[in-house]
Protein backbone atom coordinates (compact mmCIF):
# COMPACT_ATOMS: atom_id res chain seq x y z
CA UNK A 1 0.00 0.00 0.00
CA UNK A 2 1.14 3.47 -1.15
CA UNK A 3 0.10 6.80 0.28
CA UNK A 4 -1.53 8.84 -2.68
CA UNK A 5 0.10 11.38 -4.76
CA UNK A 6 -2.17 13.73 -4.45
CA UNK A 7 -1.03 17.12 -3.36
CA UNK A 8 -2.51 19.57 -1.00
CA UNK A 9 -3.06 21.90 -3.75
CA UNK A 10 -4.47 19.81 -5.87
CA UNK A 11 -6.87 18.59 -2.13
CA UNK A 12 -7.54 22.25 -1.69
CA UNK A 13 -8.73 22.52 -5.45
CA UNK A 14 -11.12 20.14 -4.98
CA UNK A 15 -12.78 21.06 -1.55
CA UNK A 16 -12.99 24.59 -3.56
CA UNK A 17 -15.45 22.54 -6.33
CA UNK A 18 -17.04 21.03 -3.36
CA UNK A 19 -18.37 24.14 -2.62
CA UNK A 20 -20.59 24.25 -5.18
CA UNK A 21 -22.49 21.33 -3.21
CA UNK A 22 -23.43 24.59 -0.97
CA UNK A 23 -25.40 26.16 -4.38
CA UNK A 24 -27.25 22.82 -5.01
CA UNK A 25 -27.97 22.22 -1.10
CA UNK A 26 -30.04 25.12 -1.18
CA UNK A 27 -31.43 24.83 -4.26
CA UNK A 28 -35.57 23.43 -4.04
CA UNK A 29 -33.98 20.53 -6.57
CA UNK A 30 -32.12 19.17 -3.80
CA UNK A 31 -34.63 18.01 -2.22
CA UNK A 32 -32.39 16.27 0.61
CA UNK A 33 -33.98 17.56 4.12
CA UNK A 34 -36.31 16.20 6.09
CA UNK A 35 -37.03 15.33 9.61
CA UNK A 36 -34.33 12.69 9.75
CA UNK A 37 -31.80 15.18 8.77
CA UNK A 38 -31.22 17.06 12.23
CA UNK A 39 -27.77 17.10 13.57
CA UNK A 40 -28.12 17.51 17.90
CA UNK A 41 -26.20 16.97 21.03
CA UNK A 42 -27.43 13.86 23.53
CA UNK A 43 -30.74 11.85 23.00
CA UNK A 44 -33.89 12.80 21.69
CA UNK A 45 -36.91 11.71 23.05
CA UNK A 46 -37.84 9.76 20.03
CA UNK A 47 -34.07 8.30 20.58
CA UNK A 48 -35.49 6.95 24.10
CA UNK A 49 -37.81 5.14 22.74
CA UNK A 50 -35.48 2.94 21.42
CA UNK A 51 -35.47 -0.90 21.88
CA UNK A 52 -32.16 -0.23 23.12
CA UNK A 53 -32.73 3.06 24.94
CA UNK A 54 -31.37 1.11 28.48
CA UNK A 55 -27.53 0.98 26.79
CA UNK A 56 -27.97 5.26 26.17
CA UNK A 57 -25.62 7.09 28.68
CA UNK A 58 -25.24 11.01 29.24
CA UNK A 59 -21.51 10.39 29.16
CA UNK A 60 -18.41 8.59 27.83
CA UNK A 61 -16.27 6.58 29.79
CA UNK A 62 -12.89 7.99 30.40
CA UNK A 63 -9.96 5.94 28.11
CA UNK A 64 -7.85 3.21 29.34
CA UNK A 65 -4.78 4.11 31.61
CA UNK A 66 -2.25 3.67 28.55
CA UNK A 67 -4.46 6.77 26.32
CA UNK A 68 -4.69 8.78 29.57
CA UNK A 69 -0.55 8.80 29.40
CA UNK A 70 0.11 8.83 25.31
CA UNK A 71 -2.32 12.23 25.98
CA UNK A 72 -0.45 13.97 28.21
CA UNK A 73 3.04 13.09 26.73
CA UNK A 74 4.73 15.20 23.62
CA UNK A 75 3.87 13.25 20.06
CA UNK A 76 5.68 9.81 18.94
CA UNK A 77 9.13 11.15 16.75
CA UNK A 78 8.73 10.95 13.08
CA UNK A 79 11.39 8.13 13.30
CA UNK A 80 9.53 6.17 14.75
CA UNK A 81 6.30 6.14 13.07
CA UNK A 82 5.65 3.23 10.78
CA UNK A 83 5.18 3.88 7.54
CA UNK A 84 1.65 3.26 6.41
CA UNK A 85 2.95 0.13 4.02
CA UNK A 86 3.72 -1.45 6.48
CA UNK A 87 0.48 -1.29 7.89
CA UNK A 88 -0.89 -5.04 6.73
CA UNK A 89 2.61 -6.69 8.17
CA UNK A 90 1.73 -3.93 11.71
CA UNK A 91 -1.73 -5.38 12.09
CA UNK A 92 -1.16 -9.01 11.77
CA UNK A 93 -2.12 -12.14 13.35
CA UNK A 94 0.41 -11.90 16.32
CA UNK A 95 2.93 -9.74 17.68
CA UNK A 96 3.29 -6.34 18.55
CA UNK A 97 4.84 -2.72 17.29
CA UNK A 98 7.02 -1.02 19.39
CA UNK A 99 4.58 1.55 19.99
CA UNK A 100 0.75 0.54 20.21
CA UNK A 101 -0.74 3.75 21.24
CA UNK A 102 0.86 7.39 20.41
CA UNK A 103 0.18 10.02 18.15
CA UNK A 104 2.73 12.09 15.80
CA UNK A 105 3.63 13.16 12.51
CA UNK A 106 6.05 12.36 9.57
CA UNK A 107 8.71 14.56 7.91
CA UNK A 108 6.18 14.29 4.86
CA UNK A 109 3.79 15.67 6.57
CA UNK A 110 1.33 12.21 7.68
CA UNK A 111 -0.05 12.29 10.82
CA UNK A 112 -0.46 9.16 12.01
CA UNK A 113 -2.65 7.64 15.61
CA UNK A 114 -2.22 4.47 17.28
CA UNK A 115 -4.63 2.99 19.91
CA UNK A 116 -4.64 -0.15 22.05
CA UNK A 117 -7.93 -1.10 23.62
CA UNK A 118 -8.54 -4.07 25.86
CA UNK A 119 -11.72 -5.56 25.79
CA UNK A 120 -12.86 -8.05 28.13
CA UNK A 121 -15.67 -10.37 26.74
CA UNK A 122 -15.83 -8.91 23.41
CA UNK A 123 -14.86 -10.60 20.34
CA UNK A 124 -14.31 -9.47 16.73
CA UNK A 125 -17.93 -11.31 15.47
CA UNK A 126 -19.29 -8.75 17.97
CA UNK A 127 -17.54 -5.85 16.47
CA UNK A 128 -18.53 -7.22 12.80
CA UNK A 129 -21.99 -6.59 13.79
CA UNK A 130 -21.61 -3.65 15.42
CA UNK A 131 -20.08 -2.02 12.34
CA UNK A 132 -22.93 -3.36 10.53
CA UNK A 133 -25.39 -2.15 12.68
CA UNK A 134 -24.94 1.19 14.11
CA UNK A 135 -24.70 3.07 10.85
CA UNK A 136 -27.72 3.60 9.77
CA UNK A 137 -29.35 5.92 12.62
CA UNK A 138 -28.12 8.82 15.15
CA UNK A 139 -29.26 7.56 17.55
CA UNK A 140 -27.38 3.78 17.62
CA UNK A 141 -24.21 5.55 16.47
CA UNK A 142 -24.35 7.95 19.68
CA UNK A 143 -24.28 4.37 21.74
CA UNK A 144 -20.60 4.77 21.10
CA UNK A 145 -19.39 8.28 22.06
CA UNK A 146 -22.11 10.20 23.35
CA UNK A 147 -20.72 13.11 23.97
CA UNK A 148 -18.98 13.95 20.79
CA UNK A 149 -21.31 11.90 17.86
CA UNK A 150 -24.19 13.99 16.17
CA UNK A 151 -25.54 12.35 13.58
CA UNK A 152 -25.26 9.41 11.30
CA UNK A 153 -26.32 7.58 7.87
CA UNK A 154 -25.19 5.48 5.38
CA UNK A 155 -25.58 4.96 1.45
CA UNK A 156 -26.93 1.52 1.80
CA UNK A 157 -29.21 0.17 4.86
CA UNK A 158 -28.10 -3.49 4.62
CA UNK A 159 -29.03 -4.17 8.20
CA UNK A 160 -32.73 -6.25 7.11
CA UNK A 161 -30.58 -8.42 4.46
CA UNK A 162 -29.46 -11.83 4.83
CA UNK A 163 -25.60 -12.16 4.90
CA UNK A 164 -22.56 -11.72 7.11
CA UNK A 165 -22.17 -9.35 9.37
CA UNK A 166 -19.14 -8.12 6.94
CA UNK A 167 -21.20 -7.79 4.47
CA UNK A 168 -23.36 -5.35 5.96
CA UNK A 169 -20.45 -2.47 5.98
CA UNK A 170 -17.34 -3.60 3.48
CA UNK A 171 -18.48 -1.58 0.08
CA UNK A 172 -20.75 0.29 2.39
CA UNK A 173 -20.03 4.17 2.65
CA UNK A 174 -20.82 5.69 6.10
CA UNK A 175 -21.91 9.66 6.78
CA UNK A 176 -21.15 10.73 10.09
CA UNK A 177 -21.14 13.99 11.77
CA UNK A 178 -18.72 14.16 14.77
CA UNK A 179 -16.31 16.34 17.00
CA UNK A 180 -12.99 15.29 17.34
CA UNK A 181 -11.85 17.98 20.06
CA UNK A 182 -13.13 21.05 19.38
CA UNK A 183 -13.73 20.83 15.54
CA UNK A 184 -16.80 19.38 14.12
CA UNK A 185 -16.24 17.37 11.36
CA UNK A 186 -18.44 15.75 8.33
CA UNK A 187 -16.84 12.89 6.93
CA UNK A 188 -17.74 9.97 4.15
CA UNK A 189 -15.94 6.80 5.36
CA UNK A 190 -15.71 3.83 2.63
CA UNK A 191 -15.06 0.83 4.12
CA UNK A 192 -12.93 -1.44 2.15
CA UNK A 193 -12.17 -5.38 2.11
CA UNK A 194 -9.10 -5.64 4.04
CA UNK A 195 -7.95 -8.60 2.66
CA UNK A 196 -7.82 -7.10 -0.97
CA UNK A 197 -5.01 -4.75 0.86
CA UNK A 198 -2.69 -7.22 1.95
CA UNK A 199 -4.21 -7.98 5.44
CA UNK A 200 -4.17 -11.80 7.05
CA UNK A 201 -7.54 -12.14 9.15
CA UNK A 202 -8.11 -15.43 10.59
CA UNK A 203 -11.63 -16.60 11.90
CA UNK A 204 -11.75 -15.40 15.10
CA UNK A 205 -10.32 -12.34 14.00
CA UNK A 206 -11.41 -9.11 11.98
CA UNK A 207 -9.71 -6.25 10.86
CA UNK A 208 -11.97 -2.96 9.51
CA UNK A 209 -10.31 -0.91 7.08
CA UNK A 210 -11.58 2.37 6.07
CA UNK A 211 -11.17 5.27 3.21
CA UNK A 212 -11.44 8.54 5.38
CA UNK A 213 -13.05 11.14 3.34
CA UNK A 214 -15.49 14.56 3.59
CA UNK A 215 -18.68 14.39 2.96
CA UNK A 216 -19.13 17.70 1.45
CA UNK A 217 -15.86 17.86 -0.88
CA UNK A 218 -14.76 15.11 -2.98
CA UNK A 219 -11.13 14.95 -1.20
CA UNK A 220 -10.65 11.69 0.70
CA UNK A 221 -8.31 12.65 3.97
CA UNK A 222 -6.17 9.24 4.82
CA UNK A 223 -6.89 5.92 6.52
CA UNK A 224 -8.53 4.07 9.07
CA UNK A 225 -8.35 0.46 10.42
CA UNK A 226 -8.82 -1.28 13.87
CA UNK A 227 -8.12 -5.01 14.21
CA UNK A 228 -9.59 -7.02 16.40
CA UNK A 229 -8.00 -10.07 17.70
CA UNK A 230 -8.70 -12.32 21.10
CA UNK A 231 -6.40 -12.40 24.02
CA UNK A 232 -7.15 -14.18 27.28
CA UNK A 233 -10.76 -13.11 28.89
CA UNK A 234 -11.57 -11.52 25.80
CA UNK A 235 -9.70 -9.25 23.07
CA UNK A 236 -7.60 -6.26 22.05
CA UNK A 237 -8.88 -3.77 19.11
CA UNK A 238 -5.41 -2.00 17.98
CA UNK A 239 -6.53 1.00 15.95
CA UNK A 240 -4.82 3.12 13.28
CA UNK A 241 -5.06 6.18 11.27
CA UNK A 242 -2.96 7.79 8.52
CA UNK A 243 -4.46 11.11 7.53
CA UNK A 244 -2.75 13.65 4.91
CA UNK A 245 -3.11 10.80 2.19
CA UNK A 246 -4.88 11.93 0.14
CA UNK A 247 -7.16 10.60 -3.11
CA UNK A 248 -10.56 11.68 -4.56
CA UNK A 249 -14.05 10.49 -4.55
CA UNK A 250 -17.21 11.14 -6.59
CA UNK A 251 -19.57 13.12 -4.10
CA UNK A 252 -22.68 11.61 -3.45
CA UNK A 253 -25.44 14.92 -4.62
CA UNK A 254 -28.03 13.56 -2.12
CA UNK A 255 -25.67 12.64 1.10
CA UNK A 256 -23.61 15.66 0.48
CA UNK A 257 -26.27 18.47 -0.05
CA UNK A 258 -27.82 16.57 3.38
CA UNK A 259 -24.77 17.64 4.66
CA UNK A 260 -24.13 21.39 3.81
CA UNK A 261 -28.35 21.74 5.10
CA UNK A 262 -27.00 19.82 8.61
CA UNK A 263 -24.45 22.91 9.18
CA UNK A 264 -21.68 22.51 7.00
CA UNK A 265 -18.66 22.22 9.08
CA UNK A 266 -16.54 24.07 5.91
CA UNK A 267 -13.10 25.30 6.54
CA UNK A 268 -9.87 24.29 4.30
CA UNK A 269 -8.29 24.18 7.52
CA UNK A 270 -9.89 20.24 8.25
CA UNK A 271 -8.16 18.71 4.89
CA UNK A 272 -4.72 19.64 6.47
CA UNK A 273 -4.79 17.87 10.22
CA UNK A 274 -1.81 18.67 12.47
CA UNK A 275 -0.25 17.10 15.54
CA UNK A 276 -3.77 19.01 17.83
CA UNK A 277 -5.96 17.00 15.80
CA UNK A 278 -3.46 13.59 16.05
CA UNK A 279 -3.81 14.18 19.93
CA UNK A 280 -7.52 14.64 19.81
CA UNK A 281 -8.46 11.56 18.07
CA UNK A 282 -5.75 9.93 20.12
CA UNK A 283 -8.41 10.42 22.94
CA UNK A 284 -11.51 10.40 20.76
CA UNK A 285 -11.28 7.08 19.81
CA UNK A 286 -9.65 5.82 23.28
CA UNK A 287 -12.56 7.21 24.72
CA UNK A 288 -14.93 5.22 22.13
CA UNK A 289 -13.49 2.31 21.59
CA UNK A 290 -13.22 1.56 25.53
CA UNK A 291 -16.44 3.41 26.36
CA UNK A 292 -18.77 0.74 23.82
CA UNK A 293 -16.51 -2.00 25.24
CA UNK A 294 -18.74 -1.75 28.36
CA UNK A 295 -21.84 -3.23 26.98
CA UNK A 296 -21.13 -4.44 23.64
CA UNK A 297 -21.29 -8.31 24.61
CA UNK A 298 -24.71 -7.56 25.90
CA UNK A 299 -26.13 -5.67 23.27
CA UNK A 300 -24.70 -7.91 20.90
CA UNK A 301 -26.50 -10.64 22.57
CA UNK A 302 -29.67 -8.92 22.96
CA UNK A 303 -30.13 -7.34 18.99
CA UNK A 304 -27.89 -9.68 16.93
Amino acid sequence: MRPSALSRRRALTLAAAGAGVFAAARSPLARADGPDNARYGGYSAQDRAAPYAHFMTEHTAPPQSAVATAYASPPTPANRIPPFSALPAELGPSGYAPIETGYGQTDSGIVWVAVRTEMARVTAAMWDWWFGWHLVESARYKLWHPDAHRYAEVAADRTDGAMPDRQRYIGNISYVDEYIGPKLQQLAIAFHDPVAYGFTVPDDHTVVFGRVGSSIAPVDLGWLAHQVRPIPGGCEMRSRFYLRIYGVHTLDPVHAARAVQRGAAADVGDLLPGLDLARDLLLHCGQEMNHLARFLPELYHEFA
